[in-house]
């Protein structure tokens, strides 16, 4: 049974890949251009509760993410912000960041916040065409 978190997150639609500890998903507010989610399928409240497998298929999943995200929307760098104050299941958000603009379905998605913080007031809705698009590059990074 999925959690409020994932859920939240629109699991299962958004789902770009699910793990025995951990669903990557699409984030509906796009932050940036392939915003993820990276979240604990857990019901575990704080990240030192996750048992320690968990740790192991994190480490694979954040490599194949960030090659993901390399390859997808072209990142310079990637963030990694673990808030949980609003949601309070074990998850990360995980922004590829870049300079000047990346281009989804003939529009342009900038960075505007680069190279600074990224500004989380400022998010484009989830396009479902990003969500088959990371789905298929997906299976090409693992």
């Amino acid at each position: 049974m999925a959690h409020a978190t994932l859920l939240k997150f629109g699991y299962p639609d958004t789902l770009i890949h699910e793990g025995e500890h951990w669903a990557v998903l699409a984030r509906p507010a796009q932050v940036t251009l392939g915003s993820l989610v990276l979240c604990a399928r857990s019901e575990a409240a704080s990240y030192a509760d996750l048992p320690p497998e968990a740790f192991l298929e994190q480490r694979s999943l954040v490599r194949s993410l960030e090659q993901l995200l390399r390859a997808h929307v072209r990142a310079e760098r990637i963030n990694y912000l673990m808030l949980m104050m609003v949601d309070p299941h074990v998850h990360f958000h995980v922004l590829p960041r870049y300079s000047g603009e990346r281009e989804l379905d003939g529009e342009a998605r900038p960075d505007s916040a680069w190279p600074g913080p990224p500004d989380l007031s400022q998010t484009a809705p989830l396009s479902p065409s990003l969500v088959s698009a990371l789905k298929r590059r997906w299976r090409t990074v693992t």
